[in-house]
């Protein structure tokens, strides 16, 4: 008897199991079980065998349970088949002698789970020497249940074998009731459902882990739902409809249709459905048997048809994946223009230099974009000032040909001329004789035009803050690469960069040419002083004009005397220049009014000015007024007055140097009442005074006395012998660094006779 048939309770997976063998199949035909049932059941891993109620024989034995019995004819009686595989009860007596579960179930009752041995079908005598002992017993856990109803023609039942693991020969059956019993169901490979027709939709209600493992769809995503959530684009719509048909009049049915796994793969599903109905003959369930059958139906020439759809939605996953490539393909050309686009903008403003500018271009283009390019430069009325051109291969003496005879021969309809007239892009994707002849007229052109190879031809405008400033044109030898209207928009980036960054050279060009003028206004050209030789040096920090907040002055003064002066305005551009020559003047008109007035005098009525009339912010200055010798052999005299300025440097004739200070005082623009001292100093005969800005000396991470000591060890090396002027040069030494304005002022003290 079944080893659970005294049990009181059944959990909740052991009732569902237990329902699952009373029902499942129904009123199933004969013809099912030897049709349908092979087909779903023989390639499962577990034995499968099918018994014929009225005649208790075995009908139908699949691949894992012949493997057992040997290669058994059948039908067979249920007893001769258990012989030949060898099965006995726990106490080793054939099945044959007792209420064997083969002859339960053959008598149409279910077995819930019962152990039973099998004795392995031995091997020869000579075998069994080799191995040195017969093969153990196996147990195997046998669950059977009817396939058909009492009522019907054909009574069949199904009986399937599993393996029990018993390594220690101990069968404790009550023990192991729980987990044999759901692996009659659960540990085969076949995927078995239920639903319930009396619930709207006929829902899942129940489905084992093998259907779980086959769709991918877990207990929890499955029940509930009617199980056309497994069908997809390629599931052929005829056999769900036969389905569909077969299941409102309640018959069994077994097909084979295209499913879809929870991941979109799909998968040919081999589906056995029968309804179940209660003792009033009312339908309660179908009972769904599920498997796998991919790759059977791959090679079956009759599922031709149905797999071609599959193919068919294959083919658009592949045009899909070739529309994603094509989208790369054209995502990867887009990165690469923003890159090139990208390096265009910085490579072109970093120069403020027209020349390099276009060889930059050219760089660009070439051989990147074309084999060779022209550059044609116009100004506001449109005529040409120049060009600038670059070949693959170099060809420099070709392209000034071309260059030459292109400018000279210009007519409306070469491609230049109607570029710079409209501010279109022309492109002439070939060029044949036709086109060459209207745009070339000139044979000597056509023909260096053939040197350097010209098949197509791609120009565009260079436009920039509303104006033409030229045309660039790109040129391609041979057939080879041959320019597209996909060119044309990425030739109009470049170009339009390229104007932006030209127009710049030109804005730049202009304002440098007014910061000239400016400057020469600004700083004096120093006069002539007997006994005096004075040179003097600027530079300025800014990138946009040379001109700043620095200067130098030097005044010959009524008296004979000499004034120098030396000065920083806060700032370093335009305005501060303008700034600067407000302070100059101030100070030249002091100095020139006080005459032989005290340095630090002149500072503070300086100081009061600036501050009175706002013409200037805050400024750093040195003044100092030189006496000259009252006889041959004695020294100059300085008197000297700082407003917050770094200290004056005397370099003495064996070129030691002198730092003058000891003297300071606040800075122009801030205290109009601070009063200023000077200092007098004495210059030897021969002795070179410089005085300079702090420019000169600031640095990077270093504070202004490392700055002074840097410009004195300069000074010293400096030949002995060396002008002012050559001194200026060591002093503003090689810094590519210079972040500040920088002026310099050097005067020589000679020996009066």
């Amino acid at each position: 008897m079944p080893v659970d048939a005294d049990r009181p309770e059944r959990t909740r997976q052991a009732s569902i199991v237990d329902a699952a063998e009373a029902a499942v199949w129904g009123t199933q035909s004969q013809h099912l079980a030897q049709a349908a049932l092979p087909g779903v059941l023989a390639d499962v891993p577990v034995a499968v065998l099918v018994i014929d109620q009225a005649a208790g024989t075995v009908t139908y034995a699949n691949t894992a349970a012949r493997e057992l019995a040997g290669n058994v004819g059948l039908p067979v009686p249920v007893d001769a088949w258990g012989a030949a595989a060898g099965l006995a009860d726990l106490g080793g007596s054939p099945l044959a002698s007792s209420a064997s579960p083969l002859s339960l179930v053959a008598a149409g009752r279910p077995v819930a789970g019962e152990a039973v041995r099998l004795s392995p079908r031995r091997s020869s005598d000579a075998d069994r020497a080799n191995t040195g002992a017969d093969e153990p017993d196996q147990v195997l856990w046998v669950t059977g249940f009817p396939l058909s109803a009492d009522a019907s023609d054909q009574r069949l039942s199904l009986v399937v074998f599993l393996e029990l693991d018993d390594a220690d020969g101990a069968i404790d059956p009550e023990a192991q009731l729980q987990a044999l019993r759901e692996r009659a169901v659960v540990a085969t490979d076949i995927a078995f459902t239920i639903t319930d027709p009396r619930q709207e939709d006929d829902p899942l209600v129940w489905v084992n882990p093998s259907f779980t493992r086959i769709s991918g769809y877990s207990y929890e995503e499955s029940v509930g739902r009617n199980c056309r959530f497994l069908q997809g684009p390629a599931t052929e719509q005829k056999t769900v409809d036969d389905l569909r048909q077969a299941l409102r009049d309640e018959q069994p049915v077994t097909t084979t249709l295209l499913n879809y796994r929870k991941d979109g793969t799909a998968f040919w599903n081999q589906v056995s459905i029968s309804p179940v109905f209660d003792g009033a003959g009312t339908l309660v369930s179908f009972v769904g048997v599920q498997t796998d059958v991919t790759e059977r139906v791959r090679v079956e020439d009759d599922r031709q048809a149905a797999f071609a759809a599959e193919q068919a939605a294959r083919r658009d996953a592949e045009e899909a994946h070739a529309a994603a490539d094509a989208a790369r393909v054209e995502a990867e050309r887009a990165q690469s223009r923003l890159a090139l686009m990208a390096e265009a903008t910085s490579t072109l403003s970093a120069t403020l230099d027209m020349d390099d500018l276009l060889e930059r271009l050219a760089s660009l283009c070439v051989p990147l974009l074309a084999d060779w390019v022209f550059v044609t430069l116009v100004d506001e009325h449109g005529a040409v000032t120049g060009t600038s051109s670059a070949h693959r291969r170099g060809m420099t003496e070709e392209l000034r040909r071309f260059a030459a005879l292109r400018i000279a021969d210009l007519p409306d309809a070469a491609p230049i001329r109607r570029v710079l007239r409209s501010s279109e892009p022309v492109l002439v994707p070939e060029i044949t004789d036709e086109i060459l002849l209207a745009a070339a007229p000139d044979p000597a052109l056509r023909a260096v035009m053939a040197e350097l190879g010209t098949s197509s031809q791609l120009t565009v405008p260079l436009v920039a803050r509303r104006r033409t400033l030229g045309a660039l044109t790109l040129v391609a030898e041979t057939q080879a690469r041959r320019f597209g209207p996909e060119d044309v928009d990425l030739a109009r980036d470049l170009s339009r960069r390229a104007a932006m960054a030209m127009d710049n050279v030109r804005l730049y060009q202009q304002e440098h040419t007014v910061a000239e003028t400016l400057q020469r206004s600004l700083l004096p050209e120093l006069p002539e002083i007997p006994g005096v030789v004075a040179a003097a040096h600027y530079l300025s920090a800014s990138s946009s004009a040379d001109v700043g907040g620095d200067f130098y002055d030097l005044l010959h003064l009524p008296d004979g005397s000499v004034g120098l002066a030396v000065g920083d305005v806060v700032g370093h551009d335009v305005a501060a220049a303008a700034a600067m020559g407000h302070l100059r003047g101030l100070l030249r008109a002091c100095a020139w009014d006080a005459g032989e007035g005290d340095p630090g005098e002149i500072l503070g009525r300086v100081d009061r000015l600036v501050q009175g009339l706002h013409v200037a912010p805050m400024a750093t200055m040195i003044y100092g007024r030189v006496q000259r010798p009252s006889a041959p052999g004695e020294p100059w005299r300085l008197q000297l007055a700082n407003a917050g300025h770094p200290p004056l440097l005397l370099r003495h004739v064996d070129g030691t140097v002198e730092m003058l200070d000891g003297i300071t005082g606040m800075l122009i623009g801030v205290d109009v009442t601070h009063r200023r001292e000077s200092r007098a100093v004495s210059i030897p005969p021969g002795a070179t005074l410089v005085a300079y800005t702090d420019g000169l000396i600031e640095r990077p991470g270093e504070d202004l006395d490392q700055g002074i000591a840097s410009l004195v060890q300069r000074l010293r090396d400096a030949p002995v012998d060396d002008d002012p002027a050559g001194l200026c040069l060591h002093a503003v030494g090689a810094d590519p660094d210079r972040r500040d304005d920088v002026a310099v002022l050097a005067l020589r003290f000679g020996q009066l006779h």
